[in-house]
Order: C-alpha cells, then structure tokens, then sequence
C-alpha cells in the first residue's frame, strides 16, 4: 500500500503543488489539508480532521504554510500539530521546530546561546528601551518579530527616523526586534538544507539594502566554501529542522553571519539557478524519516 503524505497550507499555491507532484511521482498519494480548516477531537474519531478528511492516518504531513490569523487561531494549528506528533505521525518541519523559527526573538538565541555568529540584536515592548538601542548601534534594521521576505523591514541610520518608525510601531501594539545593519555589499547568500547537508545555494545580489529574491534581487548560483556549509549545517542542527533555508551573509569585514533560518522555505528562486529536485528531494527526505520510524518500531 502506497504512503499517504499530507501535505498542510493555506491554499494550493506553487510550493504545493510542486510537492504533490513530487509525491505522485514516488508512487505516493498526496492529500492536500487547508491548513485553516481543521479540527480537533477529544473522545471520538477521527481524532484530527478537515472537514471530514482525516489527517492521522496519513504516514507523514508536510507543513507549507502557517497563515496569519488571531492569537487563538495560530495556536489551535500549533496545537494540531503538536497532537499528530503525540500520534506517532511525524510532521515536517515538527511544530516545535516551527515555532522556533516564525519568532525571530526565538531564533536569534538559540543561535547566540549555540556560539553561532548573529548580529547583535535587541527585542522588546519598550519604545524607550527601543530607541536607546538604536542609538547605541547607530545604523539599524527594525523588523517585524514575525515576518519573512523582508516585508515590513525598515532601515533607520539616524534618530529622527528610528523615532518615527518606533512611534508607528507602538501604536499598533508591535514588538520592536532591532538589529544592528551589516555593510554587506548588498548581497547575502540562501542556503538550502535537507537533512544534514546543503543540497543547493545561491547568491542574492539586491538592488538596495534588502537583497530578497521578492524584492528583485538577482540570483546567482554558488558553492558554498567551508565555512557557510558547515554554519548553515550547524544553524538547522540548533533550531532542530527537517530541512530550511539559511541566510547567511559576509559582511564588509569579512566575517560571516546567519542572519535567519525559515522553517516554511520556498525555493522558488532557488529552483531557477539549480538542476537539483528540490521539492524531490524534501519529499525523498520525509520518506526516509518514515521508513527509518517503521524500522525503529518493529526492533521494539
């Protein structure tokens, strides 16, 4: 009997799509779950669901998206996740993986705590805490604690426009994560890692400061020297992940940094500069991590 793979978003969008098809091609089924329509039992079956499609009995689910919503609704799907683990369904990226890395504050000191390289940073509710640090570090970029693409991410050189900034910031009730900005020869690098090694990259050469992909940045295909491999390894191995996408970047005096590590990555981009199967190679990556789970379960 074929596996089951599910696989959780918002909406059958490109990333999907591309991983339903990668699972066809394995001889698998995909079954693809709204992400914002489950549901949850206690005392009865099935035990998850959406809207009458069972989740736990599928052999793995593959997370592409955790859309925006209230406090309450980002929990309960944290908390789905957290139940088809307790199932024995492993669930790609784990839930708690994926918490690590949508929290930036989060991110950030697992990687500090493990002795990785990431800029100084500082994350708080304080307008006066947060202005005192951007004028410590001079040059900033102050971004959303949850975001990713660079949405939202605003630069501030100078005090007027650090004020300004905070002030908007405050009176929608954000939390400030204030990082000091790097000279980096607007460019950065996107490692792509599955399992314990990094199966492509590529170099993002930006128009301006921000150097996303979403934001017109050219792409280049790279090799990674030894130094970025074996930091980008290091960094997924910290948070815990399946697989993720590592933005590394060399500042101007040479030394390198991870900047952020998305659990939910795309490789849109990535997948114009590389012959590697990316989404194949995930989807080969998850059933290796169910067979691997049917073995250790019949030697116990």
């Amino acid at each position: 009997m074929s596996e089951r793979i599910g696989i959780l978003s918002s909406q059958r969008g490109y990333h999907a799509l591309a991983l339903e098809e990668s699972v066809r091609n394995r001889g698998c089924e995909p079954v693809f779950f709204n992400i914002a329509r489950l549901a949850g039992r206690i005392g009865g079956n099935p035990v998850v669901e959406a809207r009458g499609e069972r989740l736990d009995n599928c052999s793995a689910h593959l997370i592409r998206t955790i859309p925006t919503g209230s406090l309450e609704q980002v929990i309960f799907r944290m908390d789905v996740l957290h139940r088809l683990e307790k199932l024995g369904v492993p669930v790609i990226n784990s839930g708690a993986a994926i918490e690590r890395t949508v929290d930036k504050y989060y991110t950030s000191f697992l990687l500090a705590d493990a002795g990785l390289p990431t800029p100084r940073s500082l994350v708080t509710e304080d307008f006066e805490s947060a202005l005192n640090a951007c004028r410590e570090m001079g040059d900033v970029v102050i971004k959303p604690l949850f975001g990713s693409e660079g949405k939202g991410m605003v630069r501030a050189s100078d005090e007027e426009t650090a004020y300004r900034v905070l002030r908007a910031w405050e009176m929608n009730r954000y939390v400030f994560y204030i990082q000091e900005y790097l000279p980096h020869f607007q460019k950065d690098v996107r490692a792509f890692v599955i399992g314990d090694s990094v199966v492509a990259a590529m170099q993002r050469n930006g128009k301006g400061w921000k150097t996303n992909y979403s934001k017109g940045a050219e792409l280049v295909p790279l090799e990674l020297g030894a130094e970025m491999n074996s930091l980008a390894l290091s960094a997924v191995q910290t948070i815990g992940l399946d697989y993720a996408g590592v933005d590394l970047m060399q500042a101007e005096d040479g030394k390198i940094y991870v900047i952020e590590i998305n659990g939910i990555p795309g490789w849109r981009g990535l997948q114009k500069v590389t012959d590697v199967d990316v989404p194949g190679r995930i989807v080969d990556h998850v059933l290796l991590k169910i067979h691997r789970g049917d073995t250790e379960s019949a030697e116990k």
